[in-house]
């Protein structure tokens, strides 16, 4: 191993080396298998996420791979790691740990969205802004949660219905059980395709999520729907011809009105007949005013917060037959049993609507 308190001299003209494909050795490099090679990329990834302060990435030179690891500004020590081995760059890295990403200041809605859900891809920053709103306003988490817990019940019920390929549009990061996990619970061959226009997010989702070749993560901003249907990465794994599920699930309402509207009412023209639209989002009808204005707030360095009325939210299935119980509260769709509503002073809303076609039920 190799630690360089400087630049890396085999670093090319252009930048950092790119990144090899998820799962596939690089040119030239000596056969491992692509168990090894899928091993290792979840481990670069879980590393990258404990370390956002520092670059990391695998190359090959000459007949070796090793690992590099460089901090994105010059006071990140270890400011270059080069090893052949895994445990030996992580145990390197431990005092990288503590920096901060150039950038990570202000907060994201992915991180956020993770730090709800309990997960571990989040900096201090995410978590002060949140912390301060939960101190008012503690269920915000278990709605967070309770719309986690509704795509895995939407998914599974679109995946009975006979419908196998997924787009998950505005993804975020990362959270097990994932759409295609959960879809191949019940339809082994699903499809999916994760879309999101955070590049940390997608980075994540290539490294932990493109399994093999019926998963892509595809780059892509819900407000041109019609880019995202014509990326070839998303075409490589989903059949447009053929009925889709697309998931629009806690993320509408980071998107201005006009524009949300625009989107949803495009994909619901480009998706064929027998195709579903999943989709959850806070709605105005029923919450604390407060709440509102508590979110609009802390989210404002990182999206606006839009409040739509429950009718506006109602309107995105226009033309579209919506699965029984019809739009209602996120912890209530199709959950087993009876349960009591975890807040009175903000609603989550969500649906379940499939694209009419010739000869089928118009509730399912």
């Amino acid at each position: 191993m190799r630690s360089v308190p400087g630049g890396d001299p085999r670093t090319s003209r252009i930048g950092l080396p790119a990144l090899p494909l998820p799962g596939r050795a690089p040119r030239g490099a000596r056969p491992i298998t692509d168990r090894l090679f899928k091993t290792q990329d979840r481990a670069l990834a879980e590393l990258q996420a404990e370390c956002p302060a520092v670059r990391i990435w695998r190359e090959q030179v000459c007949d070796r791979v090793r690992f590099v690891a460089r901090g994105l500004t010059l006071d990140v020590h270890p400011h270059t790691v080069i090893t052949g081995d895994l445990a030996e760059l992580r145990a390197a890295l431990v005092p990288a740990r503590q920096a901060v990403r150039p950038g990570a200041t202000e907060p994201n809605i992915a991180r956020m969205y993770s730090y709800l859900l309990r997960g571990k891809d989040h900096y201090q920053v995410d978590r002060n802004v949140l912390d301060a709103m939960l101190g008012s306003f503690p269920e915000l988490a278990p709605i967070a949660q309770a719309n986690r817990a509704f795509v895995a019940r939407a998914v599974r019920h679109v995946a009975r219905q006979g419908v196998t390929q997924f787009i998950d549009a505005g993804a975020g990061l990362p959270a097990s059980p994932n759409v295609h996990e959960t879809a191949r619970s019940t339809a082994p061959g699903a499809r999916v395709a994760y879309v999101d226009r955070d590049p940390v997010v997608v980075s994540h989702g290539r490294a932990l999520l493109a399994c093999d070749d019926r998963v892509a993560v595809v780059a892509g901003n819900i407000r041109d729907p019609a880019a995202i249907l014509a990326d070839p990465a998303l075409t490589a794994v989903i059949d447009l011809e053929q009925p889709v599920c697309v998931l629009l699930t806690a993320v509408l309402h980071f998107i201005e009105p006009a524009e949300a509207d625009q989107a949803v009412a495009a994909l619901r023209q480009l998706m064929t007949p027998g195709s579903y639209l999943v989709i959850s989002a806070g709605t105005s009808t029923g919450t604390d005013p407060e709440l509102i204005r508590g979110l609009q707030a802390a989210y404002r360095d990182a999206a606006p917060i839009t409040a739509r009325a429950e009718a506006d939210i109602a309107a995105w299935f226009s033309g579209m037959c919506l699965a029984r119980p019809g739009l209602t509260e996120v912890w209530s769709w199709r959950r087993p049993g009876r349960q009591a509503s975890p807040t009175h002073r903000a609603r989550f809303l969500a649906g379940v609507a499939r694209k009419p076609e010739p000869g089928r039920s118009p509730l399912s």
